[in-house]
């Protein structure tokens, strides 16, 4: 969606854009602007591109996407994000997504009540790990989680996408006598009633906090600046107790990551930050050769 709004917005301007195979890591600059789906490409003249966790909110990123792009270096003042701005934009994305019981993939429809107070596990499958994401593995996590759980129960959510690999990866836990529910409901449902969620960087985290939801993780993020970090298994029991009791205003993080610096396709200035975007990785409109 994000090609075909560049497209829709910058040819009637001039743009001359063409779709090409994807470049080498080690590509080199050219002189030309390059957009890379889901990149990994530090060099001048290219930019990264990706879903940012929540539909139609994307990276456009110098540096990476997801747990490797730039917003991770960025500091973070609640203080100086304002208060209307972000609970306006807080309650617009929450009636979207949590209220809708939307994800970014296909949840069921029905219901299901769910305990209240567990700690909500979600499994990604390999990305992570094979990205050199993760600080444990998925079996550590889930020893770790159900360990030091302090009597909370456990559900874990395998990723929609990769249903056998999670589901093999509980019942394995399970048979080291690990406490864990499984469970296939809609993770709306599944965050409504946890009291914190648990993954190695996932974007329910992120869904998390449209619930005032806490989130744990088990590996690199570039939103750790609200979220406590396990890097070993055995700091599991002092991050849950940071997490349940840490004053978090989760309407301002959800603005500051999501309004400020990520590329919104339905923003009213979506043209104004798209130019912005490629005028710091130096192709401002004239260089680009675009007509006002």
């Amino acid at each position: 969606m994000l090609y075909k709004r560049i497209e829709d917005t910058l040819l009637p301007r001039g743009a001359q854009i063409l779709l090409q195979t994807r470049p080498p890591r080690d590509a080199q600059p050219d002189g030309d602007l390059h957009i890379v789906d889901n990149g990994r490409i530090n060099a001048q003249g290219y930019l990264n591109a990706c879903t940012a966790y929540l539909k139609d909110f994307w990276h456009l990123d110098p540096q990476g996407v997801l747990a490797e792009s730039s917003i991770g270096a960025l500091p973070y003042d609640p203080a100086q994000v304002d208060k209307p701005s972000a609970d306006a934009f807080a309650a617009q994305i929450t009636q979207r997504f949590a209220a809708a019981r939307k994800s970014r993939y296909r949840q069921p429809d029905a219901v299901e009540t769910l305990p209240e107070g567990a700690i909500a596990v979600f499994l990604q499958g390999p990305s992570p790990h094979n990205l050199g994401h993760a600080h444990a593995s998925v079996a550590q996590m889930l020893q770790a989680v159900a360990l030091g759980a302090q009597g909370r129960p456990v559900l874990v959510k395998p990723h929609p996408l990769k249903q056998a690999m999670g589901i093999a990866q509980i019942a394995a836990a399970q048979r080291h006598g690990h406490a864990l529910i499984a469970t296939n409901a809609n993770v709306h449902d599944i965050l409504a009633s946890a009291a914190v969620t648990v993954s190695i960087n996932s974007a329910v985290a992120l869904e998390g906090f449209q619930h005032g939801k806490p989130a744990i993780l088990f590996g690199k993020s570039d939103f750790h600046h609200f979220v406590e970090t396990v890097h070993r298994p055995a700091d599991f029991p002092a991050a849950l107790a940071a997490a349940l009791t840490r004053q978090q205003d989760h309407a301002r993080a959800l603005y500051w990551y999501f309004g400020q610096h990520c590329l919104w396709l339905d923003a009213p200035d979506f043209t104004a930050r798209l130019l912005a975007t490629f005028a710091r990785a130096g192709f401002d409109a004239d260089h680009l050769g675009l007509a006002a």
